[in-house]
């Protein structure tokens, strides 16, 4: 029997699974069907934001330097109706949030802060200070040819309004990946109806599954699979299409593991498996040359919690990297910890836990196969090899989890 090769550090692991592709063709949609993907190229503004000077409040805009009055109000300012002609000393045109500032205008006074008799308007309250504290400057918020996002910015309500305000109507964004998950084992049932206690439901490839939708990607399901070199071939020749094949269970060393010697039959080259973490050491990374494209392949461990884990750690990088995602890899935070931590091993360790905005707390059962704690789970906790122990209070590291359930 060969070996077993060393597990490898999860930060290699991760730098070799992105390694292995690059971003999806470049396509340009609509900004409204854009959101939810990242941006594939830079964007820099067709026009100036705003394009005129404007009033921030409803008032009245008076010549620069004829703070004291009164004044006669020689007409009105309204957004997207602006006064056609000029103010003067003694001047003043009434003016709504959003309207252009006339021409000879320095300030705008706001309407609580005016008594008015007929057309004429005289100080009744504090002038602003300084005289143009109530006017949005052409270009205060951006010039034309200036970035206003940069490539690999994630789209969302903000950055969509921005770009439409920038003077765009379709944004280049990368292809969206397709995706198979596919589970196996012989004691996976469909349906979780009246079942033997030696079978239970098939759950990690809806989970996985919609792990993955939560990016822009087509994802589909091809299992449950039996453990026989014919269903999973039969499986397999499903897949031939797909950018990303995620596996769950089956890459073990177990007399039924049949996901190593299926993938190689299917044409499949093993880069490596088995990573130095805990929960999902037995992870596997392969590709196959297909038609003039490779196929990514993660083969992941069968067990829920660690499917969960590694796919954070592994299947949604490996979407974000072929999305175009500056950063790819999960977003980590600071939080204090509620309680002991024992001193970690060789192995970086990530521990289910619930944090409330500013402390974390392990949940009970860490338990591989523990759906119910990971459900009530909304962080991970990211122990380094050969952490020493931490006490309750001790600044650790955590991941947070997009999760349900916790608010």
């Amino acid at each position: 029997m060969s070996q077993r090769p060393a597990p490898i550090p999860l930060e290699e692991a991760q730098s070799r699974l992105l390694a292995l592709c690059e971003p999806l063709r470049v396509e340009r949609v609509a900004v409204a069907d854009a959101l939810g993907f990242y941006l594939a190229e830079t964007l820099d503004a067709r026009r100036t934001q705003p394009a005129a000077d404007l009033s921030a409040m409803d008032g009245y805009a008076v010549a620069f330097g004829d703070m004291a009055g009164p004044w006669r109000v020689i007409g009105e300012s309204a957004a997207g109706h602006p006064f056609s002609g000029s103010i003067r000393k003694g001047e003043a045109v009434r003016i709504a949030t959003g309207a252009v500032l006339p021409d000879g205008a320095g300030a705008v006074i706001l309407q609580e802060d005016i008594a008015r008799e007929g057309d004429t308007i005289s100080l009744s309250g504090e002038p602003p200070s300084p005289p143009d504290k109530h006017i949005r400057r052409k270009g205060m918020d951006f010039g034309e040819g200036e970035l206003v996002l940069p490539a690999g910015v994630r789209l969302g309500p903000a950055q969509a309004a921005l770009a439409i305000a920038a003077g765009y109507t379709v944004l280049p964004v990368r292809h969206r990946p397709r995706i198979a998950v596919l589970d196996s084992g012989d004691e996976l049932a469909a349906a979780p109806g009246a079942l033997d206690p030696h079978r239970m439901p098939a759950s990690n490839g809806v989970m996985l599954a919609a792990m993955a939708k939560s990016l822009p990607c087509e994802a589909r399901a091809l299992g449950p699979v039996a453990d026989s070199m014919a269903a999973m071939a039969e499986a397999l020749s499903r897949a031939g299409d797909v950018d990303i094949l995620v596996t769950s269970g089956g890459a073990s060393v177990g007399d039924h593991d049949l996901v190593k010697p299926a993938l190689e039959a299917w044409g499949a080259k093993i880069d490596f498996w088995r990573v130095a973490i805990k929960p999902g050491k037995p992870l596997l990374v392969a590709t196959r040359e297909a038609k003039g494209r490779r196929q990514l392949i993660l083969g992941l461990p069968g067990n829920p919690v660690s499917s969960f884990v590694t796919a954070q750690l592994f299947m949604l990088p490996l979407l974000r990297h072929l999305l175009g995602a500056a950063d790819a890899m999960p977003k980590k935070t600071i939080a204090r910890a509620t309680e002991n931590l024992p001193a970690n091993g060789s192995r970086q360790t990530f521990l289910r836990a619930r944090w409330d905005g500013e402390f974390v707390t392990p949940v009970a059962n860490q338990d591989s196969s523990a759906l119910s704690a990971l459900a009530g789970s909304n962080a991970l906790i990211d122990r380094p090899v050969d952490a020493p122990a931490t006490s309750a209070g001790d600044a650790i590291s955590v991941i947070l989890l997009e999760n349900g359930g916790i608010a």
